[in-house]
């Protein structure tokens, strides 16, 4: 099984991102798992149809973690995805982070890692400051690791801080940094800041989104672009 991980800040699209490679790995007979590590719980909204109703933190508070059942916090998306949301703490309250570590726990104790994946996705917020957000690279979760960004100043920065923490953990963890990947902005010279960027940090740009209507059309009827419009370059 091939896990992969997609940091960037916060709004830079690593949700649709990960969720079209989702759906297109699917459609190649692929079984993938797709983990929401962000507290707006929303990563699976465009495979699911709509945002999931059910995360793995909320039914902790709930029942506790011992109680938590497959069908309860793993639902079945688009293609046949496993879609999966840690959640996060009620607002002004805990550590986000933490929904990430306690969903990480319940997977295992499910099983879910021993289901025949062939792929598993985990789309991270960008804050490495925090642990529980680093916890993909921190314990091995992730194999692969890809980061999104524009060629704004603050996706940059974030892009920059999160290969500090891979950095930080590359004597403990298998994680590498697989490649950048770059969601255009409309910035000026745009192509050619990320791909400097990317050899300063040793990696390559490895794939470009390009600035198309689609992608807002097919958001506004929550649904990947994959299973919108499948003839789309």
């Amino acid at each position: 099984m091939r896990q992969i991980a997609i940091y960037g800040k916060g709004g830079i699209g690593k949700s649709l991102t990960c969720a079209n490679i989702s759906a297109a790995l699917a459609l190649k007979g692929r079984r993938v798992m797709q983990v929401g590590c962000d507290p707006k719980h929303d990563s699976t909204r465009l495979l699911l149809g709509h945002t999931c109703r059910q995360t793995v933190l909320e039914l902790m508070r709930k029942v506790g973690a011992a109680e938590i059942r497959r069908e309860d916090v793993v639902h079945e998306g688009f293609g046949g995805v496993l879609c999966v949301e840690a959640g996060g703490p009620e607002p002004g309250v805990g550590c986000a982070g933490r929904g990430i570590i306690a969903t990480f726990q319940v997977l295992e104790r499910l099983g879910m890692y021993d289901e025949g994946l062939d792929y598993c996705l985990y789309d991270v917020l960008g804050d490495v400051v925090c642990g529980g957000f680093a916890m993909p690279i921190r314990e091995g979760y992730a194999q692969e690791i890809y980061i999104i960004t524009s060629g704004e100043p603050m996706a940059i920065y974030a892009a920059n801080n999160i290969c500090k923490g891979i950095k930080r953990f590359e004597k403990t963890s298998s994680a590498r940094l697989a490649g950048i990947i770059l969601n255009l902005r409309g910035v000026e010279h745009e192509r050619e800041l990320v791909s400097t960027f990317a050899s300063a940090i040793g990696t390559r740009v490895v794939g470009t989104i390009p600035r198309d209507t689609i992608v807002q059309r097919a958001e506004r009827v929550k649904k990947t672009v994959v299973e919108f419009a499948p003839e789309s370059p």
